[in-house]
């Protein structure tokens, strides 16, 4: 009979310690879903680096194109020395707009891709959206092939890079 008592006693401190165990698991669980929802939160109110990407959905650099340029504005969160590039589907540059190009914080930057390779060594003031002039770039290099691209912003002092969300279409007519 003792070892039938010892037995069940056991077997009780067992369910103590299981039981135990199981609710400190839950607490910490309790625990975790509070934190990633402030966190989420937190987040959600966090302004993206660069904001209000702007593309056209597609253009075509040929005489017969209705639209002949690609139509690029953005902001910035925080002022920064912005490079912007022209990357295709494969993520190799194709054209780089801007090199270093201080930018002033909220402030948007239009501008303008002819559809060729290269980087642009100088710019042409064009009426941009709401009668704010728009940079477009001079690129003399080839042409590049008809496809899907997206434009890359990279950020030297906050050393980040961020692409655009949607991408375009280069077309020829």
């Amino acid at each position: 009979m003792t070892a039938a008592v010892g037995a069940a006693g056991r077997g009780r401190a067992a369910d103590t310690a299981t039981e135990r165990l199981a609710r400190t698991i839950f607490a910490l669980l309790v625990l975790a879903c509070f934190v990633a929802f402030f966190l989420t939160q937190h987040l959600k109110h966090t302004p993206t680096v660069v904001q209000s990407f702007k593309l056209t959905t597609s253009f075509s650099p040929m005489p017969a194109g209705h639209v002949k340029e690609e139509k690029i504005s953005f902001k910035l969160a925080r002022a920064d020395a912005a490079t912007v590039t022209i990357i295709d589907s494969t993520g190799a540059t194709v054209a780089t707009l801007l090199s270093d190009y201080p930018m002033k914080r909220y402030k948007a930057l239009s501008l303008r891709w002819n559809g060729r390779r290269g980087t642009a060594r100088s710019y042409s003031l064009v009426p941009g959206p709401n009668g704010k002039p728009a940079l477009s770039a001079r690129l003399h290099g080839p042409r590049a092939p008809a496809g899907e691209y997206r434009v890359r912003v990279s950020l030297r002092a906050q050393r980040r890079t961020v692409l655009s969300p949607r991408g375009f279409k280069l077309v020829r007519e």
